[in-house]
């Protein structure tokens, strides 16, 4: 079967990928990649098939696949780095709101009512323009972050 990527380590990388392998700090998936990278250097000898590789390292074909690919596209470093598949999304009540909301549950109530609860926040965050939307339990946990109750 043709492959379409090859690994050729250097001795320098051949052995900073040992280093990496046999290193306590390092991560499971970093040092996974680094024993695949080792197991499909072809200047060691005749490597392993990819499936051979995946079922040593116990990991998918795929992943073989990916890090043969990354490696001889984007270099060693780009390969063994860290990286995060989905951005985390910005959160919605920073400081500044935060402290509005928390005023507003300090607040006195509206009249008719004699708390304030969580629905009653939620609308008045929403009609004060605090925020555009917003639900029950972000508000209920930016109160608990703070030990504040409704009671």
């Amino acid at each position: 079967m043709n492959q379409k990527y090859t690994v050729a380590l250097t001795p320098l990388e051949r052995k900073k990928l040992q280093a990496i392998a046999t290193n306590n700090h390092s991560t499971p998936r970093i040092k996974k990649r680094s024993n695949l990278l080792l197991l499909a250097d072809s200047i060691a000898g005749k490597p392993m098939t990819q499936k051979e590789m995946a079922v040593r390292c116990g990991v998918s074909v795929v992943t073989v696949y990916n890090t043969i690919k990354e490696f001889c596209t984007d270099g060693l470093g780009y390969t063994l780095k860290f990286k995060r598949t989905k951005a985390t999304n910005p959160p919605i009540v920073t400081g500044e709101i935060e402290a509005r909301i928390i005023a507003l549950a300090c607040s006195t109530p509206p009249t008719g009512f004699s708390r304030w609860t969580l629905q009653l926040l939620t609308d008045k965050v929403v009609e004060l323009k605090i925020l555009d939307t917003v639900s029950k339990e972000t508000i209920r946990t930016t109160l608990k972050k703070r030990n504040l109750s409704l009671t």
